[in-house]
Formats: structure tokens, sequence, C-alpha cells
């Protein structure tokens, strides 16, 4: 985990934060830096961030993705800002550009929004500290809230049950262990004999490129399938248990997460299959009263026509492309967050 150092803040160095490593972002000899995830499973490019604008076109073009990863890096970002002489005035605005990057994920608004507020609050401090302070506390809190979800999540998980699981969302999609890959993993150290089931996630692979990677790293037995395979699964009695992770929480329990996830739980609930939601409690958007309110980001139409530099469909193809859909809260079996595991009347 990031460390506190008392150091001067004029360093232009980021010298209030040690080194730390984890799967998808770290902080090693004095740089930031990204895993690019659009290189893997084939390669894996460390890129460094040296100012907010790089980690804008990052966060935009998925090389960082998973909504707790993006608003701690987010907030790692503006710590360098800071440190390199970006005054109070400049990193507030840089927070609210960093917002504009991608509009669903509501983690990246909560870590920049905290940053605004604690800037704009306390102009009386070194706000070069501040900042540094506040992105070290998200990022160590984010491991901490890891570890709770997946020790809440495995509680849950029988030994022998084949689970299915949607995009991404381990250790590349956040820092510390995942969300509800994490709970995966947990089981599996338990000792707990799971099969995996990977959805491929169309259009980006998510699940084909990363959560495959995570699982070979982690030695989990897996299958991977495409999207429309799941249902069949659960027809033949193979899938006994799914869980997804979740970019945005509205108050009544409707959640966005990766286009897909909707069309996964409408079959779990034919099936009668428990639908399980993993999540920190900073994906609870407190002022998005339901599912209708959550802003859905469209994506490029080159993204569903092709892929690697292939194109299939005709070059003048209507295309609809959301990144995220929405999934009613009377499909989830319960919401597993880091305070505990929430059923539909708790």
């Amino acid at each position: 985990m990031a460390q506190l150092q008392n150091k001067s803040s004029t360093d232009l160095k980021l010298s209030p934060i040690q080194h730390f490593e984890e799967l998808s972002i770290r902080f090693v000899d004095g740089k930031l830096e990204v895993l690019d995830q659009t290189k893997l499973p084939h390669e894996m490019i460390w890129v460094h961030v040296e100012d907010v604008e790089r980690m804008w076109h990052l966060i935009k073009n998925l090389s960082v993705r998973g909504a707790p990863l993006i608003g701690v890096a987010a907030a790692l970002s503006l710590a360098v800002a800071a440190t390199k002489g970006k005054t109070r005035e400049e990193v507030i605005e840089s927070a609210k550009y960093l917002i504009t990057s991608r509009p669903t994920a509501v983690n990246l608004m909560f870590c920049c929004n905290r940053i605004i507020d604690e800037l704009t609050r306390t102009k009386d401090q070194d706000h070069v500290q501040q900042t540094c302070n506040l992105a070290c506390e998200m990022l160590n809190k984010e491991v901490t809230m890891n570890q709770s979800m997946a020790t809440y999540g495995a509680s849950l998980v029988q030994d022998g049950e084949g689970i299915l699981t949607h995009c991404n969302t381990g250790g590349l999609a956040t820092p510390g262990k995942g969300t509800a890959l994490g709970v995966i993993k947990e089981a599996w150290t338990q000792g707990k004999k799971i099969h995996v089931y990977v959805d491929e996630t169309r259009p980006l692979l998510q699940g084909g490129r990363l959560t495959t990677y995570e699982l070979e790293r982690a030695g989990i037995p897996y299958t991977l399938i495409c999207d429309s395979m799941a249902a069949v699964l659960m027809r033949q009695g193979k899938i006994q248990r799914v869980f997804v992770g979740a970019d945005r929480i509205a108050t009544n329990g409707d959640f966005a997460n990766k286009i897909g996830t909707y069309s996964v739980a409408v079959a779990a609930h034919h099936h009668n299959i428990p639908f399980h939601v993993v999540a920190p409690v900073s994906t609870v958007d407190l002022h998005c009263p339901g599912g209708q309110e959550i802003p859905i980001e469209l994506r490029n139409r080159e993204e569903v026509m092709g892929a690697f530099g292939v194109t299939w469909s005709p070059k003048e193809a209507n295309v609809f492309n959301p990144a995220f859909d929405v999934t009613p809260s009377h499909l989830v079996k319960s919401f597993i967050l880091d305070s505990g595991i929430y059923d539909q009347d708790r």
C-alpha cells in the first residue's frame, strides 16, 4: 500500500507517495505508471502518466478501465499534477476535466469530487500534501474494501459450484484483489473446488482478454464462452451462481454494468440462479434514485464493426454501441458491498 512521507511540497517528484505496486497501477522510481489493458493478454506494457491530460486519454480509450481503478488512477494523476507545480485552482479544474473522460462510472466522480471539495473547503492548507494524502487514502481504502467484499462474497460460494462472471472485475479493474472476480479468487483460496465460466464480453472482449488472464495467473479452472452461450449452460445445470461488478448503483438497487449484464440477469432469473452484484460502497450513487437516471456512455461504432484491425461489417452499417446497460433491482439476489451482504429486504 502507498505510504506518506513528510517531504517538502516543492519537490517536483511525487515525494509524498512511496513505492507501491498493484496488478494494474504502480508508483515506481518516482513515476506513476498504469498497465495498458488494451494490449493484454499478449503484451504487458506499462505507461508513464506524466500529466492529467495523459490520464484522461488513457481512461477514455480503456487503457485504464474498471470503475474503482478509474477513480483511484484519476486521483493519483491529480497528485502528480500538484507535485509538478499545479496550483490549487488548477488541480480543481483538472479534477473537473477528468470527470468528463467517462460519464457512467460513479467512482470517477466520487474520487475527483472529494479532492475538489477538500481543496475548496480548506484553502489554508498545503494543497500538494492534501491531494497526495487523499489519493493515497483512496488507494489504500480500495485495497481494504476489496478484501472485505471478497470475504463476504466467498461465504456464499459452495464447494463444487460453477460460477459465471461477465466482463473483468479483478485486479485489473481495481487496486487490490478485485470485486466480483475477487470473490471468486477468495473462494478458490479457501479451497473450494469451483469452475468459472467467463463471458467473452463483446464488443471489447474484457472477459476473453482480461478475466482469462487473471484466472490463468491464479491457477483457477475456467471455460471461456461467447456471451450468447450463458443461457444454454444455465439450462444444462453447469452454472449455480453469477457474480458481476457494477459501475453505478442507484438508491433503488438498479445498477449499471458492462453491456450484456442485463441479459445475464434475465437468464439467471429465468433459471432460478442466484445473481450477485459485488461493488464498493463508493459505487452507490446517493443522488441517483433509479436506473433511468444513470447516463449511459455510447462508444465508437468501429468497436462493433470489427476488432484488432479487422472489419467484418459493411462500412455503412448502422451501429448501436452502449458501453453499459442497466439491470433492475428485482433481478438481483444480493449486493455484496465492503460493508456486508444486502438482499432485497436489507
